[in-house]
């Protein structure tokens, strides 16, 4: 484990890897970076709610028997719901080495087999066209550069038929609710998340990446456009983040 270090301080928003060619290197440097405290951080911001958002996922993708893609695993927590809910196979993908190295670990310490990690980046995916019954993804696509090509890498990998399955943080309808998890997440977050991992800069880039995604209606008709049908929503932790489900036409 890294040893912890001072909290940087706050970034403007041109310091933040938000946008320009070189931003999926920096968000990867910076998934990097927090790998140490990356699942405490994300047990401590969802008070612990962020394992029951996986194994909802997990479900939406109707692993039993399936061979599913995991993008963006992580650390494989929604990896390991799948195989849990029955997936013969699963692919757990990530552009970041060290989250994978994690993941490598948490694996060997629980002795599971049947997932299988594979170093590789959502926009290009070296898997060739119809691999996988299913795709699902936790907190991917308001990270990547390009949002319709990475929909349209999921649809290509996926049988005729297969499902794809996105957990991403959604925007609150305005109200009170709305305006205490704002308060929140822009700056209880940033401010545990520094002093935990050490990285401030990370964590006010989580709240900035939501401010620039779509919400989730709009997240829907980019399914839709990207050749999906059948495309559904639910929304879990009051409203705060969705489960898109959608099929490869």
């Amino acid at each position: 484990m890294s040893q912890m270090q001072a909290p940087s301080a706050a970034a403007s928003p041109s310091a933040l890897p938000l946008t320009g060619q070189d931003r999926g290197a920096r968000v990867r440097e910076m998934f990097g970076r927090i790998v140490p405290r990356y699942d405490l951080m994300n047990r401590l911001m969802t008070g612990g709610m962020d394992g029951e958002w996986r194994r909802l996922t997990a479900m939406a993708a109707l692993p039993l028997g399936s061979v599913v893609l995991d993008l963006a695993t992580g650390t494989g927590d929604l990896a390991l719901e799948l195989r849990a809910l029955g997936a013969r196979r699963v692919v757990a993908a990530d552009f970041c080495a060290p989250m994978l190295d994690a993941a490598r670990v948490k694996l060997r310490e629980r002795r599971v087999s049947g997932i299988d990690l594979a170093l590789a980046d959502a926009m290009a995916l070296p898997f060739a066209n119809g691999s996988f019954d299913s795709v699902t993804s936790g907190f991917l696509l308001r990270n990547v550069a390009d949002l319709p090509r990475a929909l349209a890498e999921m649809r290509r990998v996926l049988r005729p038929g297969g499902r794809a399955v996105s957990l991403e943080i959604t925007h609150l309808r305005s109200g009170p609710l709305a305006t205490v998890f704002n308060s929140y997440f822009k700056h209880v977050v940033p401010a545990v998340g520094g002093f935990i991992s050490g990285d401030r800069v990370a964590y006010q880039y989580l709240p900035a990446s939501v401010d620039a995604f779509p919400d989730a209606d709009h997240l829907s008709r980019l399914f839709k456009e990207a050749g999906f049908a059948s495309v559904s929503y639910r929304t879990v932790g009051f409203g705060s983040l969705a489960i898109h489900a959608a099929r490869r036409a």
